[in-house]
C-alpha cells in the first residue's frame, strides 16, 4: 500500500501514471533484499538538495554491489520532468530506487550488470510547523559496518527500524531514540537527532553506524553560518534528558520538535523554530 496519493512512476525510460509494478518475483531485490532508495522533497515549490539525494542513491547502490545505471545529473532532470505534472504548491515525496535483478556468484551476490531502476513520486503533505513527537529508549541498536551495509540507504536495514517504532508505539511514544553498538545515542528510528543546551546545539557524531543525513548536514551548515555553535560528539541518553530542546531532522519533515523523552518533557524552543526558518530561507536562495 502506498503512503501518498497521485503517484507517478518512472520505469524503463518513461513516466507512467500510478503505482506501477516494477519488480519480478525472482529479482535479487525481491528475495535477497538487494535494494536501495533515497528520498527528496518538493515543497513550497522548492526541491532542496535534489542533486545530493541523487548522488547518494548511486553511492548506496555501489555499497550493495549494484551498478548505478543513471548518472545523478540525468536523474535530476528526469525528476524535474516528472514533477511538472503536479499542481503548483503540491508537496511531493521523491524516491529514486535501484535493485538487483539477476543473481551472480553463488546466487547470493547480485549481478551488477543487471540493475533495475525506478523513480516514484507521491503527493504527501509536509507536516504542519507545529507538529511534534515524543521519544522513548529502545532495546534495539544500530548495526556496524562489519554486520550490515550501514553506508547505504538500504531497504534491508529498515526492519530493524520498524522494530524500534513498534516498541515505541507499544509504550505510547511516537518514535524511538536508539544507541549504537557502544551504547552512545545514534539517532531516532526515522531521523537524525539534535539537542540544544544553553543556546548551543549538539548531535551524535557520525561514526559509521547511522546515515548522517543530507538534511542534517544542511542544518549544521545553516546553524554555523548563523553563529550558533554546533558540536558533533558522542552523546549519551542522559545528555538528551538534560537538554533544553530536542528536535529530529530528516527529508520527510525537515524539522520535528520533540516534546518528551520518556519521563522528561520539553518546550518547543526558539532554536528549533529558527532551524526550520533558516532551512527554508536557504532553500529559497538555492540555485537548485
Amino acid at each position: 500500500m502506498a503512503t501518498g496519493v497521485n503517484i507517478r512512476t518512472y520505469f524503463n525510460g518513461a513516466w507512467h501514471e500510478g503505482d506501477l509494478p516494477v519488480m519480478r518475483a525472482a529479482d535479487h531485490g525481491m528475495w535477497l533484499s538487494g535494494a536501495v532508495f533515497d528520498g527528496a522533497r518538493l515543497a513550497h515549490g522548492l526541491v532542496p538538495d535534489l542533486d545530493l539525494h541523487c548522488a547518494r542513491v548511486n553511492a548506496s547502490a555501489r555499497a550493495l554491489m549494484l551498478e548505478p545505471v543513471v548518472a545523478a545529473p540525468d536523474m535530476v532532470q528526469i525528476i524535474r520532468e516528472g514533477l511538472r505534472a503536479y499542481a503548483p504548491g503540491a508537496a511531493v515525496y521523491i524516491r529514486p530506487m535501484y535493485w538487483g535483478m539477476d543473481t551472480g556468484y553463488m546466487a547470493i551476490m547480485p549481478d551488477p550488470a543487471s540493475t533495475g531502476f525506478a523513480l516514484c513520486l507521491e503527493e504527501i503533505p509536509l507536516a504542519p510547523a507545529d507538529a511534534s513527537t515524543t521519544l522513548t529508549r529502545t532495546r534495539f541498536r544500530r548495526p556496524v559496518m562489519e554486520n550490515a551495509v550501514v553506508n547505504a540507504k538500504a531497504a534491508c536495514l529498515y526492519p530493524n527500524n520498524a522494530r524500534m517504532l513498534a516498541e515505541a508505539r507499544a509504550k505510547g511514544f511516537g518514535n524511538a531514540l536508539c544507541a549504537d553498538a557502544l551504547g552512545n545515542v545514534a539517532e531516532s528510528a526515522t531521523s537524525n537527532a539534535f539537542l540544544v543546551r544553553d543556546g548551543e546545539v549538539f548531535t551524535p557524531v557520525a561514526n559509521g553506524t547511522f546515515l548522517a543525513g543530507i538534511t542534517r548536514a544542511r542544518h549544521i551548515s545553516n546553524l554555523r553560518e548563523a553563529g550558533i555553535p554546533v558540536h558533533e560528539i558522542a552523546l549519551g541518553f542522559e545528555d538528551f534528558h538534560n537538554a533544553d530542546e530536542i528536535f529530529l531532522t530528516g527529508n520527510m519533515s525537515k524539522v520535528t520538535p520533540v516534546t518528551a523523552f520518556d519521563e522528561t518533557s520539553y518546550e518547543i524552543g526558539p532554536i528549533t523554530g529558527r532551524v526550520r526558518e533558516m532551512y527554508w530561507d536557504w532553500a529559497a536562495s538555492s540555485p537548485l
